[in-house]
């Protein structure tokens, strides 16, 4: 098992969850409010799940991979800029910087393999 295959499984497996709990926790509810974006939480979420699964179909049919990944990558720089706007400490930005370097890596790594 290659270093491409554990990330993408892991934020795959990582998507997923995220994205079932930005559906039903009220914590991640409550997340979507204190950003004012509430009305993108079911869209986030969903998104989140959708490309979770992507990744993980990615690892045996390459477009599902760079179009997840790219995804993702997008989702989690724009959870970094909220986060930073928001005035939000280190350690509350860096799981979303982490995902967006993860799944940025993907992408390129989807787009040049051969």
């Amino acid at each position: 098992m290659n270093a491409v295959t554990v990330l993408a499984a892991g934020s795959g497996l990582a998507f997923v969850v995220y994205g079932v709990l930005c559906l039903t926790s009220p914590s991640m509810q409550a997340e979507f409010v204190r950003f004012g974006l509430e009305r993108f939480r079911v869209l986030t979420g969903l998104l989140e799940v959708l490309a979770g699964v992507g990744l993980l179909v990615g690892l045996r049919w390459s477009p599902a991979m760079w179009l997840s990944s790219g995804v993702v990558a997008l989702l989690m720089l724009g959870v970094v800029t909220i986060r930073v706007v928001m005035g939000d400490r280190p350690g509350a930005i860096a799981p979303a910087l982490i995902l967006f370097v993860v799944n940025g890596y993907l992408f390129w790594r989807s787009l040049t393999a051969p």
